[in-house]
C-alpha cells in the first residue's frame, strides 16, 4: 500500500505549544506557535519563530514537523478549562498566514469542536489567505508596528502597504469577529506624536475593532538572538516608562478606544 502525501492543510511547521496561558486571549488558552515570518522586526521577542526551517543551537531544536491531528491532541488536553475560564485555542507564530493551510485546518477543527479560536498575526500576506482564514476566528490580535511605509521598511524589513490594505478589507468580513491591534511601543521609533496618532486615525476606520493595546518594548528575546548567533539590532534600548506609556495611551485615546 502506497501512503498517500500529506497535502500542506494537514502539515506544518510548528515552533512550540503553551499550555495554559492567559495572556493570549480570553481566559485559560492552549496557544499554538507556528515558525516562519517574513517579517524581520529589529525588536522581535522571538526570533527563533522567523526562520522557515528548523533550527538547532546550543542543545534546543527551534521547530518541529506535526499533523493536524497531532496539534489538536495537544490543543484538546486543555478542553476542561476552556470550558470554565471562557478561554480556548490561540494561534500565533511566526506569521500563521505564511502557512495558511495548516492555520485554516486547525482553526476550522477548533471551531468544529465549540474551541474558541483567536490567532496573532501581522496580516502581512495575500488578501485570499487572511479572508480565508477569518470567518473561524473569534478575535484576531493584529500587530501595527508603524505607519509610516518608509519606516516600515527599515525597522521590520518590509513595507506596510499590504498589511494596511488588509486591515481595511476586514471591513468586509460580514463574520462576526473581534479585532485588537496589537501596537509594540519602541522607544525612538514609533512612540512619537505623529505615528501614534497615525495608528489612531488609521484604526478609527476598522469595523471590527474592539481596541488598541499598547504593548511596551521588552528584551525577553535577547539571549536567543546570543544562541542563533544573530546581531541584536537594539542593545542600548530601555523598555518605556510607565507614565511615558500612559502618555502613548492617551494620543491614541483621541481616535479610538486604547489600553494598556
Amino acid at each position: 500500500m502506497v501512503r498517500r502525501e500529506q497535502s500542506n492543510a494537514e502539515r506544518g511547521l510548528v515552533l512550540r505549544t503553551e499550555r495554559c496561558s492567559i495572556h493570549d486571549g480570553h481566559g485559560i488558552r492552549t496557544v499554538v506557535f507556528l515558525k516562519g515570518c517574513p517579517l524581520n522586526c529589529w525588536w522581535c521577542s522571538t526570533p527563533e519563530s522567523q526562520s522557515f526551517e528548523i533550527e538547532h543551537a546550543e542543545g534546543n531544536t527551534y521547530g518541529t514537523y506535526m499533523t493536524v491531528e497531532e496539534v489538536m491532541k495537544e490543543i484538546r488536553k486543555d478542553s476542561a478549562f476552556y470550558f470554565h475560564s471562557g478561554g480556548g485555542m490561540t494561534l500565533s507564530g511566526g506569521e500563521i498566514l505564511a502557512q495558511p493551510d495548516f492555520a485554516r485546518s486547525i482553526l476550522r477543527v477548533c471551531r468544529n469542536e465549540c474551541i474558541s479560536t483567536a490567532i496573532e498575526t501581522s496580516l502581512c500576506s495575500s488578501w485570499e489567505n487572511a479572508a480565508s482564514i477569518l470567518p473561524y476566528v473569534n478575535t484576531a490580535f493584529v500587530d501595527f508596528k508603524l505607519v509610516d511605509n518608509a519606516l516600515h521598511r527599515k525597522y521590520c524589513g518590509i513595507g506596510n502597504r499590504l498589511i494596511h490594505q488588509n486591515l481595511i478589507k476586514s471591513n468586509e468580513i460580514t463574520d462576526p469577529f473581534g479585532l485588537i491591534i496589537r501596537t509594540p511601543v519602541i522607544p525612538g521609533i514609533n512612540d512619537n506624536e505623529a505615528e501614534l496618532a497615525g495608528i489612531g486615525e488609521f484604526c478609527s476606520r476598522l469595523k471590527h475593532l474592539i481596541h488598541v493595546q499598547l504593548l511596551p518594548y521588552h528584551r525577553l528575546g535577547v539571549d536567543t538572538y546570543r544562541k542563533l548567533g544573530r546581531e541584536y539590532r537594539l542593545p542600548e534600548l530601555k523598555s518605556p516608562s510607565e507614565e511615558h506609556m500612559l502618555e502613548c495611551r492617551d494620543i491614541v485615546r483621541r481616535y479610538v478606544e486604547c489600553e494598556l
